[in-house]
């Protein structure tokens, strides 16, 4: 039997209505539902019906996580192999939806127009479909995309056809928004409309001109085939071939020439652990044989299998003993001492070492400068390519010294796993500076800084930027000055 209302008021004849049924609250999946098929029918212009929505911070919340969602899916979908997910990437990307937001609520009807069109819509209800219409045109732009690329259509070779794919369906979604929110500014000729046209096209031109969506994805980096070594053994022929060898090499040295500021060079490379360090240090020495007129003046100190009999080991007192003989060839009050470390670092500025079963000590940067300056040696290039670098600074800086390092005392530097070819530092500076551009180390550091700032971003690495530090005596410019004339006038 159904409820009824019986109204006995004085005078007036009894009237018996029937009370009007509770509706059922519906399941938030359905109302999610409701929300999108508005969103789709405010996509094709036409007017939403607010009556049958019912807005709520729970419904926001899953239309933003349905859009983040999908960003994820698409945009994983885009890269073939192996990829990274990004997660601070998450957290871009939000200042055209909190501009929205705002202006959702700035151009709220007020209380005595809301009661007089029961139509008329809150900013939480607008706010929401206007995120549910951008997820019906995420859908609409990523299926379209995949449609054009996977059939040929648009790709990397068809640049217009591939900027067409989501350059329409951006402006059809224009539209679709700016209608939606005019129609709650109404009138048109008022304040709301004006400054709901001036952010909707803001936004609008952040999205297309600025791509403020963040790559969420990146692809991972190839794995290389890793070559199984045999375990290395030190056998007493190697021992021998190695103890003479650093005292053969340095009296193979050429000899300074007078008048002539000649540039002698270490390279030290004393872990064993990883390939790039050896390549690191054979390139360095190439380049400063090649363009800085150091052939035959060169000594490399590497720990590694591969030249365990032909160069001396990388270990301090090899070190050592190589500064002390080569300031014994050349003039130390003319010539120029380069030295390249290279290396894992630690925050307290050690130089780490590996050769096992061969046990090496780490080099500190008070070792070096103590060899240096009993040596005598006046002028000095010293180049730290090691996390943490930084350290290095203070200890060698001196008014004859350059000290250049791949870090700052507070950052690791980068590229120098099992699967990098180079350092960033020493790719940057050396290869690609150094080798062809410039012999100036100020300008190749200079530019390097730069390059490498922009490869770190690009790779994803997490810790901060490496800050290459540089730091000059004065008395070492006019020295370096002079002697890139002398380069500069070779054939």
């Amino acid at each position: 039997m159904s409820d009824a209302v019986v109204d006995d008021s004085a005078g007036a004849p009894a009237t018996v209505t029937a009370a009007t049924p509770a509706r059922a609250p519906r399941p938030g999946v359905l109302v999610t539902c409701d929300w999108l098929r508005e969103g789709a029918r405010s996509a094709l212009f036409l007017a939403p019906r607010w009556e049958r929505l019912a807005a709520s911070p729970w419904q926001m919340a899953c239309q933003m996580l349905l859009q983040l969602g999908m960003l994820v899916l698409f945009q994983r979908l885009t890269i073939e192999g192996d990829a990274i997910l990004v997660w601070r990437s998450l957290l871009a990307g939000w200042c055209g939806i909190a501009m929205i937001a705002w202006l959702c609520y700035l151009i709220e009807p007020a209380p005595h127009v809301a009661r007089r069109a029961h139509a008329a819509p809150g900013a939480a209800r607008l706010i929401t479909l206007v995120l549910a219409q951008s997820t019906i045109f995420g859908l609409l732009i990523w299926g379209v995309y995949f449609a054009l690329v996977r059939t040929g259509v648009a790709g990397e070779n068809n640049a217009v056809a591939l900027r067409a794919t989501w350059s329409l369906p951006l402006l059809w979604a224009f539209l679709a928004r700016l209608v939606v929110l005019l129609r709650a500014a109404r009138p048109l000729a008022s304040w709301r409309a004006l400054a709901t046209l001036v952010v909707v096209m803001f936004v609008s031109m952040l999205d297309y001109h600025f791509d403020v969506t963040p790559d969420i994805w990146r692809a991972a980096p190839q794995a290389e085939a890793q070559e199984k070594e045999e375990p290395f053994e030190v056998s007493q022929e190697m021992m021998e071939a190695q103890l003479p060898l650093l005292g053969e090499q340095i009296d193979a040295l050429k000899p300074q020439r007078p008048g002539v500021i000649d540039m002698y060079t270490i390279t030290f490379a004393p872990y064993q652990g990883e390939e790039v360090f050896r390549r690191e240090s054979a390139m360095v020495a190439d380049v400063m044989a090649t363009r800085f007129d150091a052939a035959g003046r060169g000594l490399q100190l590497i720990n590694h299998r591969k030249t365990a009999e032909q160069l001396p080991w990388a270990t301090p007192l090899n070190l050592e003993r190589a500064i002390d003989g080569i300031a014994a060839v050349m003039d130390p009050d003319e010539d120029v001492l380069f030295v390249h470390l290279t290396s894992h670092g630690a925050a307290d500025g050690e130089l780490a070492a590996n050769f096992w079963p061969v046990d090496v000590a780490p080099v500190m940067p008070p070792d070096l400068r103590a060899w240096l300056d009993a040596a005598g040696i006046r002028y000095r290039v010293l180049s730290i390519s090691a996390c943490y670098a930084g350290n290095w600074i203070a200890p060698l800086a001196a008014d004859g010294t350059l000290v250049m390092t791949a870090s700052d005392a507070d950052h690791t530097s980068y590229g120098c796993g099992r699967k990098s070819a180079l350092t960033f530092f020493g790719r940057a500076m050396y290869d690609e500076q150094l080798r062809s551009t410039t012999r100036s180390f100020t300008e190749a550091h200079a530019a390097a800084r730069t390059i490498i700032q922009r490869r770190e971003t690009e790779a994803g690495k997490d810790d901060g930027y490496s800050n290459p530090q540089i730091k000059v005596g004065s008395k070492i410019v006019p020295v370096l000055e002079r002697m890139k004339q002398r380069l500069a006038e070779r054939p």
